[in-house]
């Protein structure tokens, strides 16, 4: 594991468990914040402090920026529907998020670079922009011709891929057959905790 991979897995050592279920994360070895104390009881968290934790990691599970995360708040609370499950849903369904969720990608941070480099189509149309949404019914497909080594790397993938997508790993494709459940999504947040940390 690279210098920069560590660096990116840190928030993981202090919360003892991987955020993308990366076996090579150092956590998974060494499941306690890093520090000559580590290895002792973890201090208790206040009650900010436990909402402010469950927001970092949804933040950093998705790899985005604070402002980033605001902006999805700010519109999930907009219209009908519960703001917790439009917020996470409108992460879930960002191509960056799907792309490694199809095992086309590694990790998140190569999705995204997967996606600004022009590797990744969704109905037969290049698109370079990690938070494009992707609707339902949407297919996402790599060019083997045009991208050599990503959809080599594609078709080595064996992730377990959520019921919401179907993937075709031959012909380098998958679909969002239908919009995320939220109890469905992959991502261990308390995602109530995010939005009353928004709440306060």
């Amino acid at each position: 594991m690279t210098t920069a991979s560590r660096a990116k897995h840190k928030f993981c050592r202090r919360i003892g468990q991987c955020l993308w279920n990366d076996p090579k994360c150092p956590s998974a070895k060494r499941p306690y914040p890093a520090g000559p104390h580590g290895k002792g009881r973890r201090s208790k968290l206040s009650t900010y402090g436990e909402l402010l934790l469950e927001k970092q990691k949804l933040r950093l599970h998705y790899a985005i920026s604070e402002k980033q995360l605001q902006i999805a708040y700010a519109k999930a609370k907009q219209g009908e529907g519960q703001a917790h499950e439009k917020l996470f849903r409108s992460l879930e369904q960002r191509l960056d998020a799907l792309v490694f969720r199809a095992g086309f990608a590694p990790t998140i941070f190569a999705a995204k670079q997967y996606v600004s480099h022009g590797h990744i189509y969704v109905d037969g149309k290049r698109v370079d922009r990690a938070s494009y949404k992707v609707k339902e019914g949407s297919v996402i497909s790599i060019k083997a011709d045009k991208s050599p080594a990503v959809a080599e790397t594609a078709k080595k993938s064996n992730c377990v891929v959520p019921p919401y997508m179907e993937v075709d790993r031959e012909a380098l494709t998958a679909t969002l057959t239908r919009v995320p459940q939220v109890e469905e999504i992959p991502v261990s947040v308390q995602i109530m905790s995010v939005i009353e940390y928004y709440a306060r």
